[in-house]
């Protein structure tokens, strides 16, 4: 039986599994799985086309989940100015990749965060590592939006945030419901967005 341990690093993988003994890194209980899985389609994890895709798919898993790993005060670092502006600041046409959390597919789009700083701007490349930082996990869309507003919040205390999500779900284009051209969108507006039309006017004029 495979015990969960207390996450540490070793030689840039990630320890927290135990069994007989011995210890195992994040990226050899994934490959354990990978071959169990294909064993249990009915596929020979050994024949040729298949003996490199447990280590294939353990290293893709370290790219793609890597927002678990990733923190808020790290990606930051300080990047906080004073700068006597109070309108809308708006970062559009964010690309993201994520996964979603009920089949494990991939789900993708673009995301749109505004603010309107109270007395702090947060420097450009932050808000779409911090997208990044919470798309880059199993994820729901909808969470996803919240969490980005929720980073922009506690990093900036703004007057007023909003971010909108669309996003393309491949568990609802090559399985279920089978309908690839569906998108979602999703949003989360708080402060000045939420409570004044003027605001919430304004953004939507800039969205286009």
């Amino acid at each position: 039986m495979l015990e969960i341990l207390p996450i540490t690093e070793t030689n840039n993988h990630q320890i927290n599994g135990k069994q007989n003994g011995q210890l195992f890194t994040r990226k050899q209980q994934v490959e354990t799985a990978v071959r169990a899985i294909l064993a249990a389609v009915g596929e020979d994890p050994d024949r040729q086309g298949l003996q490199g895709t447990p280590d294939r798919i353990a290293r893709m898993y370290e790219e793609i989940l890597s927002g678990y790993s990733a923190d808020l005060a790290t990606i930051v670092n300080g990047a906080l100015f004073d700068v006597a502006y109070a309108d809308i600041v708006l970062v559009k046409d964010i690309d993201f990749y994520s996964m979603c959390e009920h089949h494990m597919l991939p789900f993708w789009g673009r995301a749109h965060v505004a603010y309107v700083p109270s007395d702090k701007v947060i420097g450009l490349s932050k808000i779409p590592r911090i997208v990044e930082m919470f798309a880059r996990r199993l994820q729901v869309q909808e969470r996803m939006t919240r969490q980005i507003a929720e980073a922009i919040i506690e990093v900036l205390q703004p007057q007023g945030v909003a971010v909108f999500v669309e996003g393309t779900h491949m568990c609802a284009a090559m399985r279920g419901v089978k309908k690839p051209n569906t998108k979602m969108a999703t949003r989360y507006l708080n402060g000045v967005f939420e409570t004044e039309r003027v605001w919430r006017d304004a953004l939507l004029q800039q969205l286009g």
